[in-house]
């Protein structure tokens, strides 16, 4: 018999063209049941037969003989169970075998090998071309339903036609499916069927079986691994009931970078015990993803473990390894001395998801034609996620974006789906893109929303803006910057006046005067909240109009400005402190380099060289008294790249050097942040903006007093005052370099400093200043916090009115939120800008042999540190495929003993550098140990 099918294709021209495709239906297919008579003389043999007397299993649901039917998702991912000899006799349709095949490659060759194999009675039987089995796709019905109607139309079949054979018992064909739709139908048409799981958990004899049973979601949709991985989240009434009774602990889960099976979650609340609790183990981990909100339970405190020190990258290609999991996991627990644990805990649930959009790459299936494929995502405190693509072949070797949907309970990673594609993974403009996606940082073009705001061009300061402002242009006022510089914040200057007294100026930019508070510019601004600075680029916090041109203090032309003006007497002691809108002039616009020219000449005696001589002299005052205050100078290596101009690579890489007159402007913009931070909380005590450092726990420093315990050397951490002074006694002569590198450790060890609305707090101390009161003034071209801290101040003096957002402290206590994130965002950012500028670097060079001290020591590395480049790596001592040498670490000391060389923190050592690119998304400099030899 002959039917046609009719569909319509688009051609590549778009024409539309009509294709028939003849489908031949035939009587003669047999059922493949051995001895049955009704086929012997018709059918044509296809392969093996199912048993005339299946003897098989013996299941309490299904006492009779029978044969199965599996539909499509059970044999996709219970394939290991029907390969189990225990499972004969079971029928596999075409329409079956085709989904399979088109879904997954290795699965489909499974079934092939178990169809041959004469003991295993596999029959497959060609529904989609028998006469009675054939169906057509009705009108509104989607082939997934069409399958599944045709799938029941066979086991009714079946069941009619071995009705007809003379049994002395029965054989009934059973519907073995998964998914709750099919099933209903199937019950409702009279079929017999179960889930697999129901099945098999029915039979008598083997309940080993149950063991290898792939745990499905509902719709069971997706391939897993066959066992349950996770534990089962609690719903969120469980959880809020648990956090208010305190069984539960609520707090912001943050991944490790440099282990995949460890996290801390930081815990809400202001008791001090159990801020931070370590969550250790893929169990424990429970599926919770980087950022999101996690209601935790503490472990007794016999299972608490010691933050680890092994660095572990989840980089396996068997996605399923759940055996090497458990090996790695117990690497973590090796022998640890008491008080290194830490309180440990579990996730039992989410609170609340933060998943977003995740850059990266696709780590292509090994299986021809495959769709099901891992992404890599770039942040390594991402777990990899599987999505389903059939373009894998031209997203190989490109940056992507993806999505997560969700995390069953049974696969090793979270499902989600491809959004976009960036461009060609080692390209500079898409991986500049993927670092600010990366760091959420706003980087699209201003709107024309934001751009109305700005003012008409050409502008001029009017009449009605002198009258409300002091005239200052006649001072010798002066920029110092960076070279490059064009958004300049910050002037000064400083005179004698006719009483003996100096008169000195920090002069700031007067943001505020063209962004009012509300508009459409001012909420960008607060959104972006920083200016971001990567190594070749700039992204903006406010219209380049603004901040290179109308606010930018350059030389020679009328600018706004708000000056915060101090008498001081020679010894830097501020008699007076006023503060007031003006219009400046600049007379030089001057790079670090050149001012310090200017101060260290013989010939020059212009007002802006003396201007700088008598700043500089008042500044090296100031610093001394901070310093003897307590205030920290800590060390952190920077790096400064030269481009070429051509093509903008970096051609060579050294650390920024710091002058004297870096540490002048330096210590006039902390003077003015200190006077204006006084001045406003004394006006506004609820909502003055501030910013506090606090006070680093003891336990940080633990690393640096050991560290300097190695060099015989004695660091006091009880305050900064006492950290600073034991920093400057700690020298070795032999060993100039220690000092800084000292240094370079107590900046590891310090908190972060934030902003805070000072309603909301009690403790204002700024710790790395030693001062008690901080806020930031200076920049208001780069940062938002500046803008608000500018509109405080001039209602405090009366120069602006007050609007309602600038005195709710539970508004403000938000933006320093947000703030405080798109500041730590940004140093990252900008981390990420020299790292990758730096391989670009060393992606030239061949291996370059340099001098490094060892940071920090681990349990299989050692981080080192390269003075010439301000470059930091770590050198690891177990390599893939080679044998592991032995290692002993000690963390009191600390040191690592590799076979029979011991490291201790600050060896010196020598390191080859050089760029390893095997894995195009994660490229890094690797460096290998030279001398010693190990």
């Amino acid at each position: 018999m002959l039917t046609s099918r009719t569909f319509l294709k688009r051609t590549r021209a778009g024409a539309v063209l009509k294709v028939v495709r003849e489908h031949y239906l035939r009587d003669d297919i047999a059922c493949g049941a051995d001895g049955c008579s009704l086929c012997a003389a018709t059918a044509i043999a296809t392969g093996t037969c199912l048993e005339a007397r299946p003897a098989g299993v013996a299941s309490h649901l299904c006492p009779g003989p029978h044969y199965l039917l599996p539909d499509t998702n059970v044999l996709l991912h219970q394939i290991d169970i029907l390969e189990d000899p225990v499972i004969k006799n079971v029928i596999v349709l075409q329409t079956v075998l085709q989904e399979v095949k088109n879904r997954s490659a290795p699965v489909y060759k499974r079934v092939r090998d178990m169809i041959e194999n004469p003991e295993k009675h596999f029959y497959s039987f060609t529904n989609e071309h028998h006469r009675e089995t054939y169906i057509q796709r009705e009108q509104g019905e989607t082939s997934n339903d069409r399958n599944d109607r045709a799938i029941r139309v066979v086991v009714k079949w079946y069941n009619e036609h071995l009705k007809k054979m003379k049994n002395e018992e029965e054989i009934q064909v059973i519907l073995l499916t998964n998914d709750r739709n099919n099933k209903e139908k199937a019950l409702e048409e009279g079929i017999t069927t179960y889930t697999c799981e129901e099945y098999i958990k029915s039979l008598i004899a083997h309940p080993d079986l149950v063991d290898r049973l792939a745990c499905l979601s509902d719709e069971g949709k997706e391939i897993e691994s066959g066992k349950i991985l996770f534990p089962e989240h609690l719903p969120l009434s469980k959880l809020q009931q648990g956090i208010k009774s305190g069984i539960y602990l609520q707090g912001s889960y943050k991944a490790s970078r440099d282990n995949y099976l460890e996290a801390t979650v930081w815990v809400y609340g202001d008791a001090e015990e159990n801020r931070e609790i370590i969550i250790q183990g893929l169990k424990h981990l429970n599926r919770a993803v980087h950022e999101d909100i996690v209601a935790v339970q503490l472990l007794s405190k016999d299972e608490w473990v010691a933050p680890s020190s092994v660095v572990l990258q989840d980089d396996d290609q068997n996605e399923d390894d759940i055996e090497n999991e458990e090996e790695k996991e117990n690497i973590l627990k090796s022998s640890i001395s008491k008080n290194m644990l830490r309180p440990t805990g579990k996730v039992v649930g989410i609170i609340k998801r933060n998943w977003r959009p995740f850059c990266g790459m696709l780590s292509k299936s090994q299986i021809k034609e495959a769709r099901r494929h891992l992404f890599t995502p770039a942040d390594r405190r991402i777990p990899r996620i599987r999505i389903e693509t059939r373009q894998a072949d031209t997203l190989e070797g490109q940056r992507i974006v993806v999505a997560i949907d969700g995390w069953p309970r049974n696969s090793r990673y979270p499902n989600g789906h491809f959004v976009k594609k960036l461009g060609n993974a080692g390209d500079k403009e898409t991986e500049t893109e993927v670092l600010l996606l990366e760091h959420d940082v706003p980087h699209q073009p201003f709107s024309q929303a934001v751009l109305s705001f700005l003012p008409k061009m050409p502008w001029s300061i009017t009449e009605e803006d002198m009258k409300r402002r002091e005239d200052l242009r006649q001072l010798s006022i002066c920029s110092v910057d960076p070279p490059g510089c064009t958004d300049i914040d910050d002037a000064l200057h400083c005179r004698e006046l006719e009483n003996g007294n100096l008169e000195v100026g920090v002069h700031i930019a007067d943001v505020s005067h063209f962004i009012r508070p509300g508009n459409a510019l001012d909420e960008e601004s607060a959104k972006r909240g920083t200016t971001v600075y990567l190594c070749e680029k700039r992204i903006d916090m406010v219209p380049e109009l603004l901040s290179s041109n109308l606010c930018s203090l350059r030389s020679n032309v009328d600018r706004l400005a708000f000056s915060c003006i101090w008498e001081m007497n020679h010894k830097a002691e501020i008699l007076k402190t006023r503060f007031t809108k003006s219009v400046i002039n600049s007379k030089a616009s001057l790079t670090y380099a050149e001012a310090q020219m200017r101060i260290d000449s013989a010939t020059l005696n212009d007002d802006v060289t003396t201007s700088l001589r008598g700043l500089n002299k008042l500044a090296k005052i100031l610093k001394k008294k901070r310093i003897d205050n307590g205030a920290l100078t800590l060390a952190s290596p920077e790096v400064r790249f030269h481009m070429d101009s051509e093509t903008h690579d970096p051609i060579d890489l050294q650390t920024k050097e710091l002058k004297e007159t870096n540490s002048m402007v330096e210590e006039f913009m902390l003077l003015a942040n200190i006077s204006v931070a006084q001045k406003i909380y004394n006006e506004f005590s609820e909502f003055a903006l501030l910013r506090k450092h606090p006070a680093p726990p003891p336990s940080n420093y633990d690393i640096l007093v050991k560290a300097a315990k190695s060099q015989n050397l004695e660091i006091k951490t009880d305050s900064a005052k006492a950290l600073a002074e034991s920093l400057d006694k700690a020298e070795a002569p032999a060993f100039p370099y220690l000092n800084t590198l000292l240094r370079i450790l107590a900046t590891r060890c310090m908190m972060q400093a934030v902003y805070f609305c000072s309603g909301m707090e009690n403790d204002f101390h700024h710790y790395g200043l030693a001062s008690p009161i901080y806020t930031h003034f200076t920049s208001p071209i780069r940062r938002y916090a500046d803008i608000i801290v500018h509109r405080l101040l001039a209602v405090a003096i009366g120069a602006d009115s007050t609007y309602p957002d600038l005195t709710d402290k539970h508004k403000l206590a938000e933006l320093c939120k947000n703030l405080n994130y798109r500041h730590k965002m940004a140093q990252y950012a900008q981390r990420a800008s020299v790292a990758f500028h730096t391989q670009l670097f060393f992606k030239t060079k061949e291996v370059v042999n340099e001098d490094a001290y060892i940071l920090f020591v681990r349990k299989n590395a050692i981080v080192v540190l390269i003075p010439r480049y301000g470059l930091e790596g770590t050198v690891f001592f177990e390599e893939k495929g080679k044998p592991s040498p032995k290692l002993d670490y000690n963390s009191e000391i600390p040191s690592l003993t590799v076979e029979d060389t011991t490291l201790h923190v600050f060896d010196k050592v020598k390191v080859n550098i050089v760029l390893d690119a095997s894995n195009i998304q994660h490229q890094k400099i690797c460096m290998i140990l030279v001398e010693p030899k190990v």
